[in-house]
């Protein structure tokens, strides 16, 4: 199986979409962009298109028919192969921890419904160890600029970038409680029914 971690972010979108439904290029443009998911990568056609093709290539997804609407071009529908929902899961555990790529950290957590609730505490665990050393790195930079009579005008990037930290702890803080404590639902099983119906979420996503 093709390696995880060279999968691109908009491969695994078009990966984790295509979890809920086989559906043919056009939809899965169209239903990215109805979801906004343009907020977290780019959703050019031709990049669609040819990310598409570079997965069928790399059997993480499959041809499963080809059909015509009236005049228009024939539209091939692709299927997600076991390797290719495997490689989404893959992807998103090893960027779920991660706070030096914050484009592909959003992904993740976009697409990290895709684990098991207590995984995703686990790698938020692991996240949470490496933002309290970050914090502590900021702190202490802080610190040292004071004792060196640090101009305040040069420092207030760092500044913010403490303040940033520390919010994003807290906020994650307060998603792993609401993880633990089931108060949020987690995975497409614990979505109602007719959610599931309103937003076109498969039965298949939940086999």
């Amino acid at each position: 199986m093709p390696d995880a971690s060279r999968l691109t972010p908009i491969a695994v979108m078009i990966l984790a979409t295509l979890r809920e439904a086989d559906m043919h290029t056009y939809e899965l443009v169209r239903l990215l962009k109805e979801r906004r998911d343009d907020r977290l990568v780019p959703l050019q056609k031709g990049t669609i298109y040819h990310t598409v093709a570079r997965l069928e290539r790399d059997g993480l997804l499959a041809e499963v028919g080809v059909d015509r609407d009236g005049n228009r071009p024939e539209r091939t529908t692709y299927t997600l192969l076991d390797a290719g929902r495997q490689a989404v899961e893959d992807w998103v555990r090893a960027e779920l921890p991660q706070i030096d790529r914050p484009s592909d950290f959003r992904v993740a957590l976009s697409e990290a419904h895709n684990l098991e609730r207590d995984e995703v505490v686990a790698l938020l665990d692991q996240r949470r160890t490496m933002l309290d050393a970050s914090i502590a790195e900021h702190r202490a930079g802080l610190e040292s600029a004071a004792d060196r009579d640090t101009p305040e005008q040069f420092l207030v990037e760092l500044q913010r970038q403490a303040a940033l930290l520390d919010a994003e702890l807290a906020w994650q803080d307060s998603l792993r409680a609401r993880l633990v404590d089931r108060t949020l639902p987690w995975g497409v099983a614990e979505i109602p029914e007719h959610i599931k119906n309103k937003h076109r979420v498969s039965r298949e996503t939940f086999a």
